[in-house]
Protein backbone atom coordinates (compact mmCIF):
# COMPACT_ATOMS: atom_id res chain seq x y z
CA UNK A 1 0.00 0.00 0.00
CA UNK A 2 1.38 3.39 -1.01
CA UNK A 3 2.25 5.87 1.72
CA UNK A 4 -0.32 8.51 2.68
CA UNK A 5 0.08 11.47 0.36
CA UNK A 6 -1.56 14.65 -0.89
CA UNK A 7 -1.57 15.59 -4.58
CA UNK A 8 -2.34 19.23 -5.29
CA UNK A 9 -4.50 19.65 -8.40
CA UNK A 10 -5.20 23.36 -7.98
CA UNK A 11 -4.09 25.87 -5.34
CA UNK A 12 -5.13 29.34 -6.58
CA UNK A 13 -8.24 31.35 -5.81
CA UNK A 14 -11.15 32.59 -7.89
CA UNK A 15 -10.37 32.98 -11.59
CA UNK A 16 -8.74 30.08 -13.49
CA UNK A 17 -5.94 30.96 -15.93
CA UNK A 18 -3.71 29.03 -18.33
CA UNK A 19 -1.30 28.31 -15.49
CA UNK A 20 -3.41 28.51 -12.35
CA UNK A 21 -6.27 26.25 -11.25
CA UNK A 22 -8.67 26.79 -8.33
CA UNK A 23 -8.71 24.58 -5.27
CA UNK A 24 -8.76 20.81 -5.70
CA UNK A 25 -6.62 18.04 -4.23
CA UNK A 26 -6.47 14.29 -3.83
CA UNK A 27 -5.63 12.74 -0.47
CA UNK A 28 -4.52 9.14 -0.63
CA UNK A 29 -4.71 7.53 2.79
CA UNK A 30 -4.83 3.84 3.69
CA UNK A 31 -5.94 2.92 0.18
CA UNK A 32 -8.67 5.59 0.05
CA UNK A 33 -8.68 8.35 -2.57
CA UNK A 34 -10.47 11.45 -1.25
CA UNK A 35 -11.20 14.39 -3.56
CA UNK A 36 -11.17 17.62 -1.56
CA UNK A 37 -12.86 20.54 -3.33
CA UNK A 38 -13.37 20.51 -7.08
CA UNK A 39 -12.65 23.81 -8.79
CA UNK A 40 -12.75 24.29 -12.56
CA UNK A 41 -10.21 22.17 -14.42
CA UNK A 42 -10.14 19.37 -11.86
CA UNK A 43 -10.77 16.68 -14.49
CA UNK A 44 -7.83 17.86 -16.58
CA UNK A 45 -5.55 17.95 -13.55
CA UNK A 46 -6.65 14.47 -12.47
CA UNK A 47 -5.61 13.17 -15.88
CA UNK A 48 -2.27 14.97 -15.72
CA UNK A 49 -1.68 13.45 -12.28
CA UNK A 50 -2.63 10.01 -13.68
CA UNK A 51 -5.26 9.45 -11.00
CA UNK A 52 -7.98 7.05 -12.11
CA UNK A 53 -11.49 8.50 -11.83
CA UNK A 54 -12.96 5.24 -10.56
CA UNK A 55 -10.80 5.41 -7.44
CA UNK A 56 -12.71 8.48 -6.25
CA UNK A 57 -15.58 7.38 -4.02
CA UNK A 58 -15.71 10.19 -1.43
CA UNK A 59 -15.81 13.89 -2.35
CA UNK A 60 -15.53 16.70 0.22
CA UNK A 61 -16.61 20.26 -0.65
CA UNK A 62 -15.64 22.96 1.84
CA UNK A 63 -18.15 25.65 0.84
CA UNK A 64 -20.30 26.90 -2.00
CA UNK A 65 -18.11 29.54 -3.57
CA UNK A 66 -17.64 28.59 -7.20
CA UNK A 67 -13.88 28.23 -7.18
CA UNK A 68 -14.34 25.27 -4.86
CA UNK A 69 -17.03 23.30 -6.68
CA UNK A 70 -17.62 24.54 -10.25
CA UNK A 71 -15.71 21.53 -11.59
CA UNK A 72 -17.91 19.03 -9.78
CA UNK A 73 -20.89 18.74 -12.14
CA UNK A 74 -18.53 18.18 -15.05
CA UNK A 75 -16.71 15.46 -13.13
CA UNK A 76 -19.97 13.77 -12.15
CA UNK A 77 -21.08 13.91 -15.80
CA UNK A 78 -17.83 12.28 -16.88
CA UNK A 79 -18.34 9.50 -14.34
CA UNK A 80 -21.70 8.89 -16.02
CA UNK A 81 -20.29 8.96 -19.58
CA UNK A 82 -17.58 6.49 -18.61
CA UNK A 83 -20.26 4.05 -17.46
CA UNK A 84 -19.63 4.29 -13.74
CA UNK A 85 -21.91 2.12 -11.59
CA UNK A 86 -20.31 2.53 -8.16
CA UNK A 87 -22.00 5.13 -5.96
CA UNK A 88 -20.30 8.39 -4.91
CA UNK A 89 -20.61 10.08 -1.52
CA UNK A 90 -20.51 13.89 -1.49
CA UNK A 91 -19.97 15.70 1.82
CA UNK A 92 -20.90 19.34 1.34
CA UNK A 93 -22.85 22.26 2.79
CA UNK A 94 -26.60 22.19 2.41
CA UNK A 95 -27.54 23.52 -1.02
CA UNK A 96 -25.09 21.62 -3.22
CA UNK A 97 -27.47 18.68 -3.57
CA UNK A 98 -30.12 20.99 -4.99
CA UNK A 99 -27.62 22.60 -7.39
CA UNK A 100 -26.57 19.20 -8.73
CA UNK A 101 -30.12 17.86 -9.03
CA UNK A 102 -31.35 20.96 -10.87
CA UNK A 103 -28.56 20.65 -13.41
CA UNK A 104 -29.22 17.01 -14.19
CA UNK A 105 -32.97 17.59 -14.21
CA UNK A 106 -32.78 20.28 -16.90
CA UNK A 107 -30.09 18.51 -18.91
CA UNK A 108 -32.36 15.44 -18.91
CA UNK A 109 -29.55 13.28 -17.52
CA UNK A 110 -30.30 10.17 -15.53
CA UNK A 111 -27.07 9.03 -13.94
CA UNK A 112 -26.04 5.39 -14.17
CA UNK A 113 -24.84 5.53 -10.56
CA UNK A 114 -26.17 6.84 -7.25
CA UNK A 115 -25.00 9.92 -5.35
CA UNK A 116 -25.18 9.81 -1.58
CA UNK A 117 -25.46 13.42 -0.40
CA UNK A 118 -24.27 14.09 3.15
CA UNK A 119 -25.38 17.67 3.80
CA UNK A 120 -23.35 19.62 6.34
CA UNK A 121 -24.80 22.34 8.53
CA UNK A 122 -23.19 21.94 11.96
CA UNK A 123 -20.97 24.73 13.23
CA UNK A 124 -19.19 22.37 15.62
CA UNK A 125 -16.59 19.66 15.11
CA UNK A 126 -18.45 16.67 13.70
CA UNK A 127 -17.44 13.20 12.55
CA UNK A 128 -18.90 12.83 9.06
CA UNK A 129 -17.27 9.68 7.72
CA UNK A 130 -15.69 6.53 9.04
CA UNK A 131 -14.54 3.21 7.64
CA UNK A 132 -12.19 0.49 8.82
CA UNK A 133 -9.07 2.62 8.45
CA UNK A 134 -10.03 6.33 8.43
CA UNK A 135 -12.07 8.91 10.36
CA UNK A 136 -13.03 12.28 8.88
CA UNK A 137 -14.16 15.32 10.87
CA UNK A 138 -15.35 18.79 9.92
CA UNK A 139 -13.34 21.82 11.01
CA UNK A 140 -15.66 24.85 11.39
CA UNK A 141 -14.10 27.84 9.63
CA UNK A 142 -14.83 31.57 9.57
CA UNK A 143 -15.64 32.80 6.08
CA UNK A 144 -18.22 34.99 4.35
CA UNK A 145 -20.51 31.99 3.98
CA UNK A 146 -20.84 28.69 5.83
CA UNK A 147 -17.57 26.79 5.38
CA UNK A 148 -15.80 23.73 6.77
CA UNK A 149 -12.30 22.43 6.67
CA UNK A 150 -11.72 18.69 7.07
CA UNK A 151 -9.55 16.59 9.35
CA UNK A 152 -8.54 13.14 8.10
CA UNK A 153 -7.13 10.73 10.69
CA UNK A 154 -5.84 7.21 10.29
CA UNK A 155 -7.10 4.62 12.74
CA UNK A 156 -4.51 2.71 14.76
CA UNK A 157 -3.16 -0.33 12.95
CA UNK A 158 -2.25 -3.74 14.37
CA UNK A 159 1.04 -4.34 16.12
CA UNK A 160 3.77 -5.98 14.01
CA UNK A 161 4.96 -9.47 14.92
CA UNK A 162 8.57 -9.86 16.10
CA UNK A 163 9.16 -13.23 14.47
CA UNK A 164 12.68 -13.65 15.89
CA UNK A 165 11.31 -13.54 19.44
CA UNK A 166 8.18 -15.52 18.60
CA UNK A 167 10.27 -18.42 17.27
CA UNK A 168 11.94 -18.70 20.67
CA UNK A 169 8.57 -19.65 22.23
CA UNK A 170 7.46 -23.06 20.86
CA UNK A 171 4.03 -22.69 22.48
CA UNK A 172 3.10 -19.80 20.17
CA UNK A 173 1.13 -21.08 17.17
CA UNK A 174 -0.12 -19.27 14.06
CA UNK A 175 -3.61 -19.13 15.60
CA UNK A 176 -2.13 -16.94 18.39
CA UNK A 177 -0.87 -14.25 16.01
CA UNK A 178 -4.19 -12.42 15.87
CA UNK A 179 -4.22 -11.85 19.66
CA UNK A 180 -0.60 -10.72 19.59
CA UNK A 181 -1.34 -8.19 16.84
CA UNK A 182 -4.10 -6.58 18.91
CA UNK A 183 -1.82 -6.22 21.92
CA UNK A 184 -2.57 -9.22 24.15
CA UNK A 185 0.12 -10.84 26.27
CA UNK A 186 0.88 -14.53 25.73
CA UNK A 187 0.45 -17.26 28.34
CA UNK A 188 2.65 -20.35 27.86
CA UNK A 189 1.46 -23.88 28.56
CA UNK A 190 3.26 -23.64 31.90
CA UNK A 191 1.32 -20.50 32.80
CA UNK A 192 4.19 -18.02 32.29
CA UNK A 193 3.08 -14.60 31.01
CA UNK A 194 5.17 -13.09 28.23
CA UNK A 195 4.48 -9.34 27.77
CA UNK A 196 3.23 -8.38 24.35
CA UNK A 197 5.92 -5.75 23.83
CA UNK A 198 8.55 -8.54 23.79
CA UNK A 199 6.79 -10.31 20.94
CA UNK A 200 5.66 -7.41 18.79
CA UNK A 201 6.68 -4.01 17.48
CA UNK A 202 4.64 -0.84 17.73
CA UNK A 203 2.22 -0.28 14.82
CA UNK A 204 2.98 2.44 12.26
CA UNK A 205 2.47 5.99 13.49
CA UNK A 206 -1.06 7.31 13.06
CA UNK A 207 -1.02 10.11 10.48
CA UNK A 208 -3.41 13.03 10.11
CA UNK A 209 -4.11 15.71 7.52
CA UNK A 210 -5.97 19.00 8.12
CA UNK A 211 -7.44 21.06 5.27
CA UNK A 212 -8.43 24.66 6.05
CA UNK A 213 -9.68 26.77 3.16
CA UNK A 214 -11.26 29.37 3.02
CA UNK A 215 -11.08 31.11 6.37
CA UNK A 216 -10.20 34.27 8.20
CA UNK A 217 -7.47 34.20 10.83
CA UNK A 218 -9.46 32.05 13.25
CA UNK A 219 -8.04 30.80 16.57
CA UNK A 220 -10.76 28.19 17.36
CA UNK A 221 -9.47 25.86 14.64
CA UNK A 222 -6.24 25.34 16.58
CA UNK A 223 -7.73 22.84 19.03
CA UNK A 224 -9.01 20.72 16.12
CA UNK A 225 -5.77 20.53 14.14
CA UNK A 226 -3.18 20.16 16.91
CA UNK A 227 -0.16 18.03 16.01
CA UNK A 228 -1.41 17.30 12.49
CA UNK A 229 1.30 15.80 10.31
CA UNK A 230 0.32 18.08 7.44
CA UNK A 231 -1.78 21.24 7.46
CA UNK A 232 -3.02 22.96 4.31
CA UNK A 233 -4.08 26.48 5.26
CA UNK A 234 -5.20 29.14 2.86
CA UNK A 235 -2.96 32.15 2.36
CA UNK A 236 -4.82 34.25 -0.16
CA UNK A 237 -2.84 37.41 0.62
CA UNK A 238 0.50 38.64 1.87
CA UNK A 239 0.56 40.72 5.06
CA UNK A 240 0.68 43.93 2.99
CA UNK A 241 -2.96 43.13 2.13
CA UNK A 242 -4.10 42.22 5.64
CA UNK A 243 -7.02 44.66 5.55
CA UNK A 244 -8.28 43.07 2.35
CA UNK A 245 -7.94 39.65 3.96
CA UNK A 246 -10.11 40.73 6.88
CA UNK A 247 -12.71 42.28 4.56
CA UNK A 248 -12.97 39.20 2.33
CA UNK A 249 -12.80 36.52 5.02
CA UNK A 250 -9.35 35.23 4.10
CA UNK A 251 -5.90 34.86 5.67
CA UNK A 252 -2.36 36.03 4.97
CA UNK A 253 0.67 33.74 4.77
CA UNK A 254 1.87 35.25 8.03
CA UNK A 255 -1.42 34.37 9.75
CA UNK A 256 -1.41 30.82 8.37
CA UNK A 257 2.06 30.36 9.83
CA UNK A 258 0.89 31.63 13.21
CA UNK A 259 -1.91 29.05 13.22
CA UNK A 260 0.54 26.28 12.29
CA UNK A 261 2.94 27.30 15.03
CA UNK A 262 0.27 27.49 17.74
CA UNK A 263 -1.21 24.14 16.63
CA UNK A 264 2.28 22.56 16.64
CA UNK A 265 1.73 20.85 13.29
CA UNK A 266 4.66 19.11 11.62
CA UNK A 267 4.40 20.81 8.24
CA UNK A 268 2.41 23.67 6.70
CA UNK A 269 1.32 23.88 3.07
CA UNK A 270 0.14 27.24 1.79
CA UNK A 271 -2.39 27.74 -0.98
CA UNK A 272 -5.43 29.57 -2.38
CA UNK A 273 -3.15 32.32 -3.65
CA UNK A 274 -4.62 35.51 -5.10
CA UNK A 275 -3.56 35.96 -8.73
CA UNK A 276 -2.38 39.47 -7.87
CA UNK A 277 0.77 37.86 -6.44
CA UNK A 278 2.67 36.20 -9.34
CA UNK A 279 5.48 34.66 -7.24
CA UNK A 280 4.16 32.05 -4.79
CA UNK A 281 7.58 31.84 -3.13
CA UNK A 282 6.77 35.24 -1.58
CA UNK A 283 4.09 33.47 0.48
CA UNK A 284 6.59 30.86 1.61
CA UNK A 285 9.18 33.48 2.52
CA UNK A 286 6.67 35.43 4.62
CA UNK A 287 5.42 32.35 6.45
CA UNK A 288 8.95 31.17 7.26
CA UNK A 289 9.42 34.25 9.41
CA UNK A 290 6.99 32.56 11.83
CA UNK A 291 7.04 28.82 11.13
CA UNK A 292 10.13 26.96 9.88
CA UNK A 293 8.62 23.93 8.10
CA UNK A 294 6.45 25.52 5.43
CA UNK A 295 6.10 25.15 1.68
CA UNK A 296 4.10 26.96 -0.95
CA UNK A 297 2.02 24.22 -2.59
CA UNK A 298 2.34 23.74 -6.33
CA UNK A 299 -0.03 22.12 -8.86
CA UNK A 300 0.56 18.43 -9.57
CA UNK A 301 3.11 18.11 -6.77
CA UNK A 302 2.75 15.24 -4.30
CA UNK A 303 3.42 15.68 -0.58
CA UNK A 304 3.90 12.73 1.81
CA UNK A 305 2.39 12.95 5.28
CA UNK A 306 5.22 11.05 6.95
CA UNK A 307 7.87 13.47 5.73
CA UNK A 308 6.89 16.43 7.87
Amino acid sequence: MEKSSLTILGCHSSIPTKKFYPTAQILEMKGNFFLIDCGEGTQVQLRKAKIKFNKIVHIFISHLHGDHFFGLIGLLSTFHLLGREQSVSIYAPKGLKEIIEVHFKWSYTRLKYCIDHIELSSKKLEKIMENETIEVYTIPLKHRIYANGFLFKEKPGDRKLNMEEIKKIPDIKIVDYKNLKIGKDFRTNEGRIIPNHRLTFDPPKILSYAFCSDTSYYFPIIEHIKYADLLYHESTFLKTEERRAIHTGHSTANQAACIAKMAKVKKLLLGHYSNRFPNIKDFEKEAKEIFYNVEASEPLKKYYLDKG
